[in-house]
């Protein structure tokens, strides 16, 4: 995943949905309306994860792979009234499945990078203190190094460089 761009939805698909006492509209594929006014602060209302087993959760893995090497941004778009609140967590795990670390994001942007020895993660939507709001997505984004910023931009220049020796007439070598 090279400075591409992960968007993840609200699927229709309820088994990692908190719905004891919710209304849940879906409205199209990027709008989905929650609504429970005696859910507890601190409560996972809906998960996604990395990997998944088909044959138990019937689901599909929906969010990117991600490795401890680079950075990410994470965009959250949900919107719910000024004072009340949401948080997102990524719960990072290892290859047998032991909790290697985890980033709780509060802010709608925000950069993270995970544990080196991640190998599948789970990102969770939490009531912060809200009892309405609508979902939209969240986006995942790599962001590129420096060093890789450096590489393009030095390779930029030296393609530059030689269409100007070429337009004065003087021969590359």
């Amino acid at each position: 995943m090279m400075g591409q761009k992960w968007t993840v939805y609200w699927s229709e698909y309820s088994s990692d949905t908190y719905l004891y006492g919710s209304e849940i509209d879906y409205h199209k594929m990027n709008d989905v309306e929650f609504k429970n006014n005696l859910m507890p602060s601190g409560t996972v209302i809906k998960q996604w994860y990395s990997k998944t087993n088909y044959q138990k959760q019937r689901i599909e893995p929906a969010l990117p792979i991600i490795d401890g090497e680079n950075r990410y941004q994470i965009t959250v778009n949900v919107d719910c009234p000024e004072e009340e609140a949401w948080l997102v967590r990524l719960v990072f795990y290892d290859k047998y499945d032991v909790e290697a670390g985890y980033v709780t994001v509060r802010d709608k942007v925000m950069e993270f990078q995970c544990p080196l020895k991640t190998y599948s993660y789970k990102l969770q939507l939490i009531n912060g203190g809200m009892k309405h709001f609508h979902f939209r997505s969240i986006v995942i984004q790599e962001i590129e190094n420096e060093t890789e910023k450096e590489l393009e931009k030095t390779k930029k220049n030296r393609k530059e460089g030689k269409k100007l020796w070429r337009t004065h007439g003087r021969a590359v070598r």
